[in-house]
Formats: structure tokens, C-alpha cells, sequence
């Protein structure tokens, strides 16, 4: 798959749940409004999606929230998809969470091939996390983390850096982070879906982060990929790599590879800009792929060049009028 770009599409991200156990403040309104359960596709439905995508070139697959474990029988899924790992058509099958249920999952998750995956933690202080995630619980996410790690999973953390939160806290989870031998990275704060809060206020350019862990650390810019946005660098003093997410300070679209498919069945080609495809209809209007296969296509010849994403004082409203769980980041 090819875009009006060039780009070869081979990352699809799939949202299977628009639900998550957590509040975090710059993600989520307290009182969401989430999706009846009857619109959500089976999850036979999205193992047939995923599938006609790996069948097209997709070499990656994540599965996203919400929170993905919270979806009532997800391990079925997981187990499912792990085929194309076995038949060597899919290279990566990984998931984003938050790591409420990685404690119960986590010996599963390695059982079906999953080597990797990405944790949202944005603050080692407890309390802090509990404010900002409004519902978490720090030591069940710790919990987690261990037990991933006991089952040979390799864990990336993801943190959020917000301003007058975090800031000064980025120094000692990048030193926490690389001595438990797992690498970070720092994201953004994105303008997607109305919040309480104002975003301006908590929105912090990673290149000033940069910047300031300069004057400590030693940042080699290195060429490693994991197939997402984030640019990374080797902290000569940990051993540890350190990713920058940066949509905002510098964008990451040129060499954009990923859409992203929510549980619904609609296609995002891009997480900033509003134009998606439905591909449920095309999907349950025969038991054939064809017409699924031609709705994809016809869909990433529409993928744009870049985002719209911007936050100042004169664009208060989101960029995106949708929330990031709908999407999955």
C-alpha cells in the first residue's frame, strides 16, 4: 500500500476499545461518554480487518485503546493475530497500554509472541500519578511492569511530558527508566477532544526538554526505529535510549508509515486530521475481501501529507474534536 506520497503504508494501529480504567486529565473529560457496546466491531470482525491489512503489507500491528486489556476477551484476539507471526507475515505484533491489567496478562502476552510493548507512565510519585490518572493505582501499574518483564517482555515507556507536572521529574525517570534496562519516551501533549483543562497550560516543547537534560546528560542522536514517529538518542551516561515524540515542535509526517483503525471500523488516516473511511460496511456487506480491500485502498490514496496540529492562546478548541481514546494515540 502506497500513499499519494510515496510513503509504503506497513503499520496499522487498531483501537479495540474506546474505554479505559483511567482519567488521565490531558487524555480524558472525568465523565466520558463512551461508545454503546453494541457499535463496537466482534472481535472476529477485527481479526478479519487486521488480517486483509497484513495480507496487504501491514508488518506491524498495535493494539490500542482505551486501555486494550480492559476489552472483555481481548487474549482471544491476541492469540488469533499471533498466527501472522508464525507464518512470518506479520514482523511485530505489540500493544500500548497503561499497565492496570499487565499483572494478569503479561504471561500471555509472551506465550503469543508479543516481545514488546509500550507503558504510559508519566510520573514515578504516587500521588501525583493518582491525580493525574484520576482512577490509577501506581502500584498496580509497578506490578505490572515487573511482571512483564519477568515474562521476557521488553517494556518502553511512554510519558507525557506536561508542564509544571513532570518537568522535573524527566531527569530521574530517565535514570529509573534505563537502570530496569527499559527505554523512554517523551510525547507532547496533543490537541484532540475537549478536556476540562487548558492545554496551553500544560503543553511543554520537548525541545526545551531537550535542551535541559543537555546540560546533565550526554544525547547522541542514533538512527534506531522501532516503525513509529519517535527520534531517538543514546544517553551516554545510562547506556539507555531516550525517544522524543514531537508533532508539535517538529513534526514527524514525512515519514509517516502507520493509519490507524478504531473499534468501529473506521479508518483514520491520520491521528490530526478529521478524514476517515468506513470500512464496516464494506466489511459486513460480504463475506468475501474484495470490497473490504477496495475501501482500503481507495482510502490510503486519500492519506494527507501531515497533520494540523497546533496549541496557542488564540486556538483553544482542539485541533481534532475527538478524543485520543477513540483513536489510540
Amino acid at each position: 500500500m502506497i500513499d499519494p506520497f510515496g510513503r509504503a503504508i506497513s503499520y496499522l494501529r487498531i483501537s479495540v476499545t474506546d474505554r479505559c480504567d483511567f482519567r488521565c486529565v490531558y487524555c480524558m473529560a472525568e465523565n466520558m461518554t463512551f461508545l454503546p457496546k453494541r457499535d463496537l466491531l466482534t472481535l472476529e470482525e477485527l481479526d478479519r480487518l487486521a488480517t486483509t491489512f497484513v495480507d496487504k503489507g501491514v508488518r506491524k500491528l498495535r493494539l490500542t485503546g482505551g486501555e486494550p486489556l480492559v476489552r472483555r476477551n481481548i487474549m482471544h484476539l491476541v492469540r488469533s493475530l499471533s498466527r501472522h507471526l508464525q507464518t512470518g507475515a506479520l514482523d511485530d505484533l505489540t500493544i500500548t497500554t497503561n499497565g492496570s491489567q499487565l499483572e494478569r496478562f503479561a504471561a500471555e502476552l509472551a506465550d503469543c509472541g508479543v516481545k514488546r510493548i509500550n507503558v504510559s507512565l508519566d510520573t514515578l510519585d504516587a500521588d501525583k500519578f493518582k491525580a493525574i490518572t484520576r482512577w490509577g493505582d501506581f502500584s498496580k501499574v509497578m506490578a505490572g511492569i515487573r511482571a512483564a518483564q519477568a515474562a521476557g517482555i521488553r517494556i518502553k515507556l511512554n510519558a507525557v511530558a506536561l508542564k509544571g507536572f513532570n518537568d522535573a521529574e524527566i531527569p530521574a525517570m530517565l535514570e529509573w527508566a534505563h537502570g530496569e534496562g527499559m527505554d523512554l519516551t517523551l510525547i507532547e501533549t496533543m490537541p484532540l477532544g475537549e478536556i476540562e483543562g487548558d492545554r496551553t497550560d500544560q503543553y511543554l516543547p520537548l525541545s526545551a526538554v531537550r535542551a535541559k537534560l543537555a546540560e546533565r546528560f550526554t544525547l547522541t542522536d542514533i538512527p534506531y526505529k522501532t516503525g513509529g514517529p519517535a527520534r531517538y538518542v543514546e544517553v551516554v551516561e545510562t547506556g539507555g535510549r531516550l525517544g522524543f515524540i514531537t508533532p508539535l515542535t517538529h513534526n514527524f509526517c514525512e515519514s509517516c508509515n502507520r493509519v490507524r483503525l478504531t473499534c468501529t471500523g473506521t479508518l483514520y488516516m491520520c491521528l490530526g486530521q478529521e478524514d476517515a473511511a468506513d470500512l464496516r460496511g464494506p466489511l459486513r456487506a460480504s463475506e468475501g475481501n474484495e470490497l473490504l480491500s477496495n475501501a482500503i485502498d481507495a482510502a490510503i490514496g486519500r492519506k494527507p501529507k501531515g497533520h494540523d496540529f497546533i496549541i496557542d492562546r488564540e486556538t483553544r478548541k482542539p485541533a481534532v474534536s475527538r478524543h485520543m481514546s477513540v483513536t489510540g494515540g
